[in-house]
């Protein structure tokens, strides 16, 4: 098994995170004082309890997501997250392609963009539709597999590279091709 560790949260990761939190707390805590109490108007509190149990809920969902490092064993690249991992078959890896700039212009189809990671399906020019495992976009590595792109950001792109080169000794280490498929 190699193991590599996640890139550090930049600035911008942090700051999206906190300020993300601290609204969503903020929402939850003007939601419990605006709870209506003897009213008369049936179900008004518990309505007024599920809207300001809500937002916690979310930061806490999100945190569950945390990317904190990549392992690869048995032919498949693991996202270590929180509490569990994510397994990623590396079956067919074919190209990998280093680039700070690829996530760049990106579309977010579904996921998270910057509640403690940058995780899920987006979608740019130059890789078409990707799945994201995330914590600094200027780390960024496009793994072209057989079902798809899947783009991380390990702390060290080479020593990375040179794992997967090692483990997966016919890949191609460079950029994508023309039309930007995954092939």
């Amino acid at each position: 098994m190699k193991s590599f560790a996640s890139a550090s949260w930049p600035t911008s990761l942090k700051i999206s995170s906190f300020l993300g939190s601290a609204l969503l707390v903020a929402v939850s805590v003007a939601a419990a004082k605006a709870i209506p109490r003897g009213t008369g108007v049936p179900f008004a509190g518990a309505v007024g309890s599920i809207v300001a149990f809500v937002p916690p809920v979310i930061v806490l969902f999100a945190s569950l997501f945390i990317v904190r490092s990549y392992e690869v064993e048995s032919g498949s690249l693991h996202i270590r997250r929180l509490l569990w991992s994510t397994p990623i078959p590396l079956t067919g890896l074919h190209r990998i392609y280093v680039d700070p700039d690829m996530m760049k212009h990106s579309l977010r189809i579904f996921g998270n963009g910057g509640l403690f990671s940058i995780t899920g399906v987006y979608q740019n020019a130059a890789l078409g539709r990707y799945r994201a495992f995330v914590t600094d976009p200027r780390y960024s590595i496009a793994l072209f597999l057989p079902k798809g792109v899947v783009v991380v950001s390990p702390a060290d792109a080479e020593e990375f590279v040179n794992g997967l080169s090692s483990l997966f000794p016919g890949v191609e280490v460079g950029s994508p091709n023309i039309s930007g498929n995954a092939d």
